[in-house]
């Protein structure tokens, strides 16, 4: 998988469909310097850690003797996370788990299983990643994935991953940011893992091409809601650590966002026409956005709820 499709995947820029094609392209998106590309090490507690470089946050569980890991960013940063967890843990990671199939998350896979780890994942995302997938808003493809790039240990709707002194429970929420969601709660750390399914500082990109939907991340955050605390932290799939009440500011948004996109599909708005109302207007500064973050906001919240 090339950094340049992931990106293409993770951005999107203009639908091709007959309305969204009308929609001007926006310019590539700028590759990342990953030579310059730094990882940040957050303690989270109970040896717990967080860790942002670039691509989607990571959070980092130690054992007695080894290292549950989720997610693995870009390919190209295999090396400094290894020695990020290295010189937090000292400990070899067993098990990377990916949250969906995005590239930002999964693109490090082959590096860490030759490494020796185990790459585990909701069974959709062995299948999107094996098949290779279409972006909806940009058309852009993404080629299959083969070899140690594909998770070797898949699940259904839940998965206990045991290491000595450690346990972590996986989950999945069905059609939130893909079809292929997990997330994690920590229970000795208080600690959740959300994958795409929450983030913060920024509007959430819902691939309702490959089984995404609002209202599953709406489904996401109420399961999420059922186990947090005032205590929590709360690793998102991109954005800064967060609480309870980012989560509980998150959901209604997204609620809000539902809402109001519904009524303009009912009055027979068709795409163009909601990207010109600018329904989220007032989310915007909350989250943000560029105009074309925010565009892209409306039309995967359009798409999700009028296929």
């Amino acid at each position: 998988m090339t950094i340049r499709t992931v990106l293409a995947a993770a951005v999107g820029l203009a639908f091709v469909s007959g309305v969204a094609a009308q929609q001007p392209a926006p310019p590539p998106p700028q590759q990342p310097d990953f030579s310059k590309a730094e990882v940040k090490v957050t303690d989270l507690g109970n040896k717990t850690f967080m860790l942002e470089g670039v691509g989607g946050n990571i959070t980092v569980a130690a054992g007695d003797d080894a290292v549950i890991m989720i997610d693995a960013q870009f390919a190209p940063m295999h090396d400094k996370i290894k020695a990020a967890v290295d010189a937090a843990t000292r400990l070899p990671i067993r098990y990377v788990v990916n949250t969906h199939f995005h590239g930002d998350h999964t693109g490090g896979n082959a590096g860490f299983a030759n490494d020796g780890a185990v790459v585990t994942a909701q069974a959709n995302v062995g299948k999107r990643l094996s098949e290779g997938t279409t972006n909806g808003l940009s058309g852009a493809k993404t080629p299959p994935v083969t070899g140690a790039g594909l998770p070797s240990n898949t699940y259904t709707d839940e998965l206990t991953l045991k290491i000595a002194g450690r346990t972590a429970e996986l989950k999945h929420v069905a059609n939130a940011h893909t079809d292929g969601d997990t997330y994690v709660y920590w229970t000795e750390a208080n600690v959740l893992s959300t994958g795409d399914t929450f983030s913060t500082g920024r509007y959430p990109n819902i691939d309702f091409a490959n089984g995404g939907n609002i209202k599953g991340m709406i489904e996401a955050c109420d399961r999420f809601l059922k186990v947090v605390n005032d205590q929590t932290r709360i690793v998102p799939g991109h954005g800064f650590l967060a609480a309870k009440a980012d989560l509980v500011s998150y959901r209604a948004m997204l609620v809000d966002a539902r809402d109001r996109m519904a009524k303009l599909i009912a009055d027979g708005k068709s795409e163009a026409d909601a990207i010109a109302a600018k329904p989220f207007a007032d989310y915007d500064k909350k989250f943000g956005a560029t105009d074309q973050a925010s565009q892209n906001f409306v039309r995967v919240v359009y798409h999700s709820l009028k296929p």
